[in-house]
């Protein structure tokens, strides 16, 4: 695809739900549809990391981010091949360049898992072997009065609990769509069904 070719699919994206968001880092390479979805092809060794074991700091990835008022759940459903060594799509929530969180299914140790990195400064990182179809999953993530719950899905109807953490309380937040590839490029990442509200509130242990 040349790069004419590119622009015109990358302005499909002005007439889509998704024009009220910002990209962080836009991919060469991406288009959005009549049912809403948005289609991501990921550019070469991009990544989100700070520091911890590895030493370096990568802020490379694709983010497209919604601003939001105060607290919020966000969620999205995430269709994607993944194959090559920390190859990774998902979501964020992101306050600065030192205060993020992103989560989603991660190429690790030869199989797909679902994790999820937590960054203060510096990052953390918590995988965990995953049972449903990699392709295809969901996830929500809430913040509300200093604290962030985030949930996957399989089949979009039950929403285990992935991660409960402290995140820092602020007037504005930058949420929606992640992906990466560390190792390569090219890593083809579907997002639909996406939604963006006040935060549900619901009881933690509530799996709806």
């Amino acid at each position: 695809m040349d790069k004419k070719q590119i622009e015109v699919v990358s302005q499909n994206l002005e007439v889509s739900i998704w024009q009220s968001a910002q990209w962080l880092n836009k991919p060469s390479l991406y288009q959005s549809f009549a049912d809403h979805s948005l289609e991501v092809f990921t550019d070469y060794q991009t990544d989100f990391w700070r520091e911890t074991h590895y030493g370096f700091i990568r802020d490379s990835g694709h983010f497209l981010g919604f601003e939001t008022t105060g607290g919020f759940t966000a969620q999205v459903r995430v269709n994607a091949d993944f194959r090559e060594l920390y190859d990774q799509a998902g979501i964020m929530v992101r306050l600065n360049e030192q205060t993020w969180l992103k989560a989603g299914i991660e190429y690790n140790d030869g199989m797909p898992m679902i994790s999820s990195v937590l960054t203060h400064g510096s990052s953390d990182w918590a995988p965990s072997c995953f049972s449903g179809d990699p392709s295809d999953f969901w996830l929500r993530v809430t913040v509300s009065e200093g604290v962030l719950r985030l949930q996957y899905s399989t089949d979009g109807v039950t929403w285990p609990l992935l991660r409960l953490a402290a995140f820092p309380h602020a007037e504005r937040y930058r949420v929606g769509p992640m992906c990466c590839t560390p190792q390569r490029q090219g890593l083809r990442v579907r997002f639909s069904e996406w939604s963006l509200s006040a935060p549900l509130g619901r009881d933690l242990h509530d799996l709806s």
